[in-house]
């Protein structure tokens, strides 16, 4: 965020916080409902369980005593005493109707199995007679049958001759009443939990759905029989938490009953929670983002005052209206600032007037120096020339000494005046830099002590433009000057190299001598900045460096060492629209 203002950064921050606090919020309550529901349904789950056992011991002791009722009727007795077959088959299906059971078998004292009443027909007397010696031979009264599909609780009574006291039994007599649907939801809305009854690999009757009963089975099935049924199960889209009840006796060693709970219809209500949450915390978020907006505005505007001031400053604007109010930091941060700034100001104008007047001084000490240089070469030389004994040689070389002199003191004073023109001074037209370069070498070779001098020019590309090609050709005979007068005598060579670099042109001027001393190498373009030369100026380079950027252009070191140095020189080739407006005014 370091790009962003102060008041966006708070209002930001503000947002990021109450966002973070309300899905933190979220988070923990539901995790905290979650966990309670979780409590809350397993003690369901421990509650369904006892209602399921006292309906069930309730519901036995009903059915039991129902046999014994039956077993005891005075028909019942004369029935078995017949020890006919055929007789008690045919008669026990009144006795199947007034009991009103699903199942009723009668055998006499041996086992053996003389009467059958059930309506599923898969149920016969032999699976009856396989089933009818393991119950017989156990002391309880109450047993479960898993046959053919089909979940019996069955209950065992003997049917007595005389008294029971007596002991003598007649005969056996077997009611049983079947694990249906309807036995199913009445259990379950006794238990208010999803049941299950199960068997084996299969599920005998339940109240869930196919789909929850497939699943509820693959579960089953990866458990061990020595490991716990997991609490917690998925079946399809919907979470449950369950619980087992055994209900395995030696007749049937697999049978269990599952009674589960929907955790998802216990937290439903949690969606509805959690959109309310999140209307809140979006409304608190909103809130407290106006807020923050309007404290950091009351805040941030003397702050942006203050930038706002700070920034004018940096353009230089010292008349920027501040009014520091009231007595916080901020206002005194203002008005320390408001007071910094009318003492910068103070002291920019004296700086200034003093720069200016050491200004004067350089540039008056340096051209009267070298005035004084020039006038005093033409004062002797004119003296000279008064006397009569001299020949006309003599003479010519008195002349052209005081024509150097007076063509150096020309060269200062246009340096001089080249500072005091503006752009709108160009008179650009279209031409090959080449000519330029070329009229340059010219001039520079009319010097005898650089006729030695090898100067190699190379170019690649076009070199046409708009130039001021006088004021051009003054700069790049600047900066082969200063070329030529530092490399070697012997081996001094200087490379002019012109390459175009899209809409620009780069020259870039090399030789080998030592390099630019460490003095001036940083200060190299100001006036008046010269070294290692007796009669230097100081005024080439920064005439070079103005020209061009007249141009549009510039010109900066691009390498120097002691192996040599190299001057690149960059310029547009086309006018830009100042320079176009001059070029049609000259046309």
């Amino acid at each position: 965020m370091g790009g962003l203002r102060l008041r966006t950064k708070f209002l930001l921050s503000m947002v990021a916080v109450s966002a973070a606090l309300t899905f933190t919020t979220l988070f923990v309550v539901r995790h905290t409902v979650q966990q309670q529901v979780r409590v809350e349904i397993q003690r369901d789950l421990q509650n369904s369980v006892s209602a399921f056992h006292n309906f069930q011991k309730q519901r036995e002791e009903t059915l039991e005593r129902s046999a014994a009722l039956l077993a005891d009727l005075p028909n019942v007795r004369a029935l078995m005493t017949t020890h006919d077959a055929a007789t008690i088959q045919d008669a026990s299906r009144d006795l199947w109707n007034l009991a009103g059971s699903d199942l009723l078998l009668l055998a006499d004292p041996s086992g053996k199995v003389m009467a059958l009443q059930a309506s599923p027909p898969e149920i016969t007397v032999p699976r009856a007679q396989e089933f009818f010696p393991k119950v017989v031979s156990r002391a309880e009264t109450r047993h479960w049958w898993y046959v053919e599909g089909h979940l019996y609780e069955v209950f065992l009574q003997d049917i007595y001759f005389g008294p029971a006291s007596g002991r003598q039994v007649l005969g056996y007599l077997v009611l049983g009443y079947e694990i249906d649907d309807r036995v199913a939801r009445e259990l379950s809305q006794v238990a208010a939990s999803e049941v299950a009854f199960g068997y084996g690999n299969s599920i005998v009757r339940s109240t869930l759905k196919p789909s929850q009963e497939e699943e509820l089975l693959r579960v089953a099935q990866k458990t061990s029989a020595n490991e716990t049924a997991p609490d917690h199960l998925r079946l399809g889209d919907e979470r449950f938490l369950a619980t087992t009840v055994d209900l395995a006796s030696p007749t049937t060693p697999g049978l269990r009953l599952w009674v589960l709970k929907s955790f998802d219809q216990a937290t439903a209500f949690l969606s509805s929670l959690n959109e309310l949450l999140l209307g809140l915390g979006l409304a608190a978020v909103l809130t407290g983002s106006l807020l923050v907006f309007l404290i950091s505005h009351t805040f941030t505007r003397p702050l942006g005052t203050l930038v706002a001031g700070v920034r004018a400053l940096g353009h230089g604007d010292y008349a920027y209206p501040l009014s520091p109010k009231g007595g916080d930091e901020v206002a005194e941060v203002t008005g320390a600032f408001d007071r910094m700034r009318t003492s910068l100001q103070t002291t920019q104008r004296e700086l200034l007037d003093a720069e200016r007047l050491a200004t004067i001084g350089r540039m008056a000490s340096s051209i009267s120096h070298d005035l004084r240089h020039s006038l005093a070469a033409v004062m002797a030389n004119a003296e000279f020339l008064c006397e009569s004994n001299l020949s006309s040689g003599q003479r010519e070389d008195l002349y052209a000494e005081i024509r150097i002199a007076v063509k150096q003191m020309t060269d200062l004073i246009e340096s001089l005046l080249e500072f005091s023109r503006t752009r709108e001074s160009l008179h650009p037209s279209h031409g090959d830099v080449r000519e330029a370069v070329d009229s340059a070498i010219k001039s520079l070779k009319a010097h005898p002590e650089f006729q030695r001098v090898p100067i190699r020019v190379s170019w690649e590309g076009a070199t046409e433009g708009w130039f001021d090609f006088k004021k051009l050709e003054r700069a790049l005979m600047n900066l082969l000057l200063n070329a030529c007068e530092v490399v070697p005598t012997a081996r001094g060579e200087v490379d002019v190299a012109l390459r175009r670099n899209g809409q620009s042109l780069e020259i870039r001027i090399s030789d080998n001598g030592p390099g630019i001393a460490d003095a001036v190498r940083g200060k190299l373009f100001e006036p008046f900045v010269s070294y290692g030369k007796e009669n230097g100026t100081g005024m080439g380079l920064t005439v070079v460096q103005k020209i061009l950027q007249d141009h549009g252009g510039d010109v900066v070191v691009e390498q120097t060492s002691p192996e040599g140095t190299t001057f690149r020189v960059s310029v547009p080739l086309n006018p830009s629209s100042e320079h176009a407006l001059a070029v049609k005014n000259v046309t």
